[in-house]
């Protein structure tokens, strides 16, 4: 579950009261998501969603996170919107802790993504990319590829309790990806964690996307790598080419891939795909089975990192040729 913070009853009425939102009517603890606390208010305006920001969201950063919401859903990105409270506040202290309301967003997340998904994704990730051009806030990208060995250094020692050998994987990709990096790619926005639950449907219009919480400056073709990942791969774990060719044609009928991009996409699958695995595999080795976050299979990604390794050029993605 994802309610980590209990709240009074007092002191969520006294929180609606200073925006403006009439009575609070009632409320309840929403269980899905793993970092923060979350609350669904119904208010005599309306629904809206209560985020309390735990230990694993930095303070400092919340101001980027909420003003990019904002700055998105101003350029007509459905995203969650920060509400300002009577004083112009996005951000307040609520249970000790950080917390803003946002706006609440109708849909569900897909659990079985089909090729008409993917395009509706692709379109939306190329309207973020183009819409956070003109974003004032910058964050680095803390689990890029500067980050990623300190990360693995954490739990390297353990890694072959995972998988037998994959210590040895591990290092020999971060040699090569280190030393093969492109770095003449257009930097920008990146959401970084675009995977289908990330995203809402009604029926199979896309109706917002949402958390951005992991959201920073990086390669935007990156952030394609992301997404590929995230929604092209079956649960044999095979990629599926046909959802790829979607996901990418939408996102080039919004924002063409220059050369440089296309030349790079196996490379930043690879790096994107390692990612994720390191992540999990640290969460895997240092959450206890009994806690109440779910921990993800990092084999998963080790089988689309094997995958990616055999990719020859971002045409066995699904990506056209001169498209």
């Amino acid at each position: 579950m994802a309610v980590y913070t209990e709240v009074s009853d007092d002191e969520l009425a006294d929180l609606v009261a200073s925006y403006g939102l009439g009575a609070l009517l009632s409320y309840k603890g929403i269980a899905e998501g793993v970092e923060n606390t979350n609350y669904l208010l119904h208010t005599e305006k309306g629904p809206i969603l209560l985020t309390l920001y735990e230990k694993r969201v930095i303070p400092e950063h919340l101001p980027f996170f909420l003003g990019l919401m904002e700055h998105l859903a101003n350029a007509g990105i459905i995203c969650p919107t920060p509400v300002r409270d009577s004083e112009g506040r996005m951000l307040r202290t609520l249970a000790g802790r950080p917390a803003a309301l946002v706006t609440f967003l109708e849909g569900v997340w897909i659990r079985r993504p089909q090729p008409r998904h993917c395009a509706e994704v692709g379109k939306a990730l190329a309207a973020l990319h183009m819409a956070g051009r003109s974003f004032g806030l910058t964050r680095a990208n803390d689990l890029g590829l500067a980050g990623w060995r300190p990360l693995f250094a954490h739990f390297e020692a353990r890694a072959d309790e995972i998988d037998p050998g994959l210590a040895n994987t591990v290092r020999q990709e971060l040699d090569f990806l280190e030393a093969n990096w492109p770095s003449a790619l257009e930097q920008g926005i990146i959401h970084a964690d675009l995977f289908p639950d990330n995203v809402f449907f009604l029926g199979d219009r896309l109706s917002g996307l949402i958390d951005f919480y992991f959201a920073c400056n990086d390669a935007l073709a990156y952030d394609i790598a992301v997404t590929l990942n995230a929604w092209c791969f079956e649960s044999d774990h095979s990629y599926n080419v046909t959802k790829g060719q979607a996901l990418l044609k939408g996102y080039e009928s919004v924002r063409p891939l220059p050369p440089q991009e296309r030349a790079a996409l196996p490379l930043l699958a690879r790096g994107a795909a390692l990612r994720f695995l390191l992540t999990r595999a640290y969460d895997w080795l240092h959450t206890a089975s009994t806690a109440l976050v779910n921990r993800k299979d990092p084999a998963e990604f080790l089988r689309r990192l094997k995958f990616h390794r055999g990719v020859r050029s971002a045409n066995d993605y699904g990506l056209l040729e001169g498209a």
